[in-house]
């Protein structure tokens, strides 16, 4: 699901006077709730949820094991995608990414942007970390509740 498919879903929804609607696609379901005291605006809730699939009859020993580094980063903290959108790591082209592996962060420090329906969203580090990991490549989209990032807390 896309954002064109989004904003069509709201359009429809503007369109014939709707509050509510749940649609499930692809093993993901977007369920848009309008506020009730504005009616042709501002929504209360856009929730985006990608449903697991697990197999059937798959038995524990059949997972890998975790590998040596893995362990150690367990406590790694995961920084989520609050929007859907488009995940860029630095405020232009030509300019130098937010935070990179290995980095210390601090609270409030941005640390990317997601652009959403062509609007700029800087999002903030809540925590103060090490980046172990940047999980989302840049100009990649991402999910509602989709890791981009794995801090070490410290």
């Amino acid at each position: 699901m896309n954002i064109k498919e989004i904003k069509e879903m709201i359009n429809l929804m503007n369109d014939n006077s709707l509050v509510e609607l749940e649609v499930e696609k692809d093993g993901m379901r977007i369920r848009l709730k309008k506020n009730a005291s504005q009616p042709q605006g501002g929504f209360e809730q856009i929730i985006i949820e990608k449903e697991r699939i697990q197999e059937a009859g798959k038995s524990k020993e059949a997972l890998p094991l975790p590998a040596a580094d893995s362990v150690s980063s367990s406590r790694a903290v995961e920084i989520k995608a609050p929007m859907v959108g488009t995940f860029y790591r630095a405020p232009s082209p030509e300019a130098p990414a937010f935070t990179e592996p290995g980095q210390v962060i601090e609270p409030g420090q941005v640390i990317c942007i997601i652009e959403a329906m062509k609007l700029m969203n800087e999002i903030k580090s809540e925590i103060k970390g090490k980046v172990v990991e940047i999980l989302v490549d840049n100009a990649e989209p991402v999910e509602y509740a989709q890791p981009m990032f794995l801090i070490e807390p410290l």
